[in-house]
């Protein structure tokens, strides 16, 4: 015997409320792989989230002493020549295009000079070259168009920290080679003494036992 089917008043507010929440979810979600794809396939993705880093040997002390070196555990032999390292990486792209990287650095590092070359803010430093033989160098290499910057100037060295947190725009033309190196120079580093965290970039909330700098794409546009 066919009934008639009936759907109480007070449940119809609490279905639709459901269904409701179903579709929404499902928008924000799709909407969401949407924008990690169209970052992950766009032409800055092999130097999105690239970390500079300079961990330093052993545990990092529970009372460290104020300025303190230690030791670079990237040294695998003379510490003036092995305490470095060097990534090299493939813009993407359309070759014969030259794109606007945005960039935004933030890390704990030492401060390092620079000359001949120009300031851009407290930290960034477009051209030029070292001017200091002891501390540490972090630098990003660009093929094409041809040029490098360095990032974490200062007018002058000394046994300190300091957080960054900052964000610059570079060209990039596609197809260029990204070099991203670090240079220790004489296998010694300025410790976290002062367990400086950069919120919402690993390890925090733990202190990280060295220096480093994270380098994440905020946008990409092309040249016209």
């Amino acid at each position: 015997m066919g009934g008639e089917l009936k759907i109480s008043p007070m449940k119809i507010p609490t279905f639709f409320l459901l269904f409701a929440t179903f579709v929404f979810n499902a928008v924000v979600a799709t909407a969401d792989d949407a924008e990690k794809g169209n970052k992950s396939a766009g032409p800055a993705t092999s130097i999105d989230g690239f970390r500079f880093e300079f961990p330093c040997t052993g545990e990092m002390p529970e009372n460290p002493k104020e300025g303190a070196n230690c030791e670079s555990a990237l040294v695998t032999g003379d510490p003036n020549t092995t305490d470095n390292f060097e990534s090299v990486k493939t813009f993407g792209g359309e070759k014969g295009k030259r794109y606007q990287v945005t960039l935004r650095f933030r890390g704990v590092v030492e401060p390092m000079m620079y000359k001949d070359g120009e300031m851009d803010g407290d930290y960034f430093y477009r051209g030029g070259e070292p001017n200091n033989a002891t501390y540490n160098i972090y630098r990003i290499d660009v093929s094409s168009p041809e040029s490098h910057y360095f990032l974490n100037r200062q007018d002058k060295v000394g046994h300190r920290i300091f957080t960054i947190d900052y964000t610059k725009t570079i060209e990039i033309d596609g197809g260029a080679t990204i070099k991203l190196s670090g240079n220790g120079q004489n296998g010694k580093l300025i410790s976290n003494f002062a367990k400086l965290v950069v919120p919402e970039i690993a390890p925090a909330p733990e202190p990280y036992h060295g220096q480093f700098v994270q380098m994440d794409v905020v946008k990409v546009v092309e040249v016209k």
